[in-house]
């Protein structure tokens, strides 16, 4: 008996020990003292290149870099060139030639630390011949079901015009690419024929050179949904008791499924909570009342986000 003080003092000790540990994981730790150090392009770096590369140390739990770059510089900006949003501690960018400083910030949902020092570089005038175009949309590695799209890159000082290639076997035939086409802009609307893995690169040129190819982005362009899935449990029109575990078989494409359950009438929605999105095969129902009798179909989503036509409707009556 003399022991269950003791006891209920240890008990006390571990929950308290578990309470501080679930507040490190809610309170976010402060970042408004740490510095952010720079590490490219150095302080008076010349470059031949447009393409400019950021490069900084990561902070410990930062979340996002506030980075700007100024012309000529912060003491007296002539012009804010860019001001982005990056959750990376590397950003590249294309500038003309000319004289530039740049910082960077780092932040979390609720601090941030002081700007870095800005640092002065400077892009100079070279040939085209030296450099790339920089692609901006559709991202590499791009995965989508919609068939019109928009490819997108930036400028290029020096360039008039860009020649746009997309291919769905490594640029290995030019002339049999899915397009090859010359654009003064830097926007092209673009349909996919099919279903199929796509690259895509762009080429700046002017009337006496041509520049670098950009590198290579991919893009698959899938459209075509899954099987659609059969239910398996439980059977149609059973008596069950709550819970009920409704069950079916994967698609072989799917990464979630939408689980549609309905009130007697077999169309109007049980709940707000329905559809439902799940990652497994089953899901649990678990409210109404008894000789209620409730309806559910299920249907498979692939990566894409192709959503799969709906198994059979069945129906369960609540014991």
């Amino acid at each position: 008996m003399k022991l269950r003080p003791l006891l209920y003092l240890y008990l006390f000790l571990i929950c308290c020990i578990g309470c501080l540990s679930s507040c490190e994981d809610i309170i976010e730790p402060s970042i408004s003292k740490s510095q952010v150090t720079t590490e490219a392009p150095a302080d008076q770096f010349t470059s031949t290149s447009y393409t400019i590369n950021f490069w900084w140390d990561q902070v410990d739990h930062a979340i996002s870099y506030h980075l700007q770059v100024v012309m000529p510089n912060f003491a007296s900006p002539g012009s804010l060139v860019l001001d982005t949003i990056v959750t990376r501690n590397k950003f590249s960018f294309t500038l003309s030639p000319g004289t530039y400083q740049w910082r960077v910030m780092a932040e979390n949902g609720s601090s941030q630390t002081a700007y870095s020092t800005p640092k002065t570089f400077n892009v100079v005038l070279s040939s085209i011949k030296q450099q790339s175009v920089q692609l901006i949309a559709p991202a590499n590695n791009s995965l989508t079901n919609q068939s019109n799209i928009s490819f997108q890159w930036g400028s290029l000082y020096g360039a008039t015009k860009y020649q746009l290639e997309v291919d769905t076997n490594n640029f290995a035939n030019e002339s049999a690419a899915v397009l090859n086409q010359t654009y003064t802009g830097q926007q092209v609307a673009f349909t996919f024929p099919k279903d199929q893995v796509y690259q895509w690169r762009v080429r700046a040129e002017n009337d006496t050179a041509q520049a670098q190819w950009s590198a290579v982005n991919i893009i698959t362009y899938d459209h075509t949904p899954p099987a659609a899935v059969t239910l398996i449990s439980p059977a149609n029109a059973k008596t069950v008791s709550l819970p009920v575990s409704l069950q079916w078989n994967a698609a072989a494409t799917a990464v979630k499924y939408k689980v549609y359950v309905f009130q007697s009438d077999s169309t109007t929605l049980y709940n707000q909570n329905f559809p439902v999105a799940v990652t497994t095969t089953n899901y649990t129902f678990n409210t109404g009342t008894s000789r209620t009798k409730v309806y559910w179909k299920v249907t498979a989503i692939d990566a894409a986000g192709n959503e799969s036509t709906p198994s059979i409707l069945r129906n369960f009556v609540l014991q």
